[in-house]
């Protein structure tokens, strides 16, 4: 399947490919209880899991990840994973998610339980996050087009 999202624009988030718009909301702009649940496929074609959660940058307005919650029966016992939002494709067609990483390099991350959740507002630990699956913190590349681009970076009066 190769990369499907690729890393080059870090200022966008999951990549959609498909059969295009329908009426009402999506797959543009869609509820996140929609998202709940679809499976996710990795990039070399293993069903890895299904999205748990998806979890909101509240300051900043942003999505920060997608729980993929793998293994397990009836969720007791699975393991999760935070997912850069930016690492995922949307696959209309196929009603699924595609993570932009092989299945052995999602079941060698160790991830975290139910019932210990790591600090995902803690900047290294986001940034180990984003680095494992190859991009770049959301929080970082925005800043990188602020500070370097004239027409929106604030006047240094």
């Amino acid at each position: 399947m190769g990369s499907i999202n690729p890393q080059g624009d870090t200022r966008r988030g999951a990549g959609i490919v498909g059969g295009g718009m329908g009426e009402g909301p999506g797959p543009d702009i869609m509820a996140a209880a929609t998202l709940d649940g679809n499976k996710v496929m990795s990039s070399d074609g293993e069903h890895v899991g299904k999205i748990s959660d998806i979890m909101l940058d509240v300051r900043n307005g942003r999505i920060a990840y997608a729980v993929l919650s793998e293994g397990g029966f009836l969720g007791m016992g699975s393991n999760l994973h935070a997912i850069p939002w930016s690492a995922l494709t949307l696959d209309t067609d196929e009603k699924c998610f595609v993570v932009d990483i092989t299945a052995q390099r999602l079941k060698d991350d160790p991830g975290f339980d139910k019932d210990h959740w790591p600090t995902m507002a803690d900047a290294k630990w986001g940034e180990s996050t984003y680095g494992y699956y190859n991009r770049q913190p959301y929080w970082t590349a925005t800043q990188d087009v602020v500070e370097n681009d004239p027409a929106i970076r604030p006047s240094e009066h």
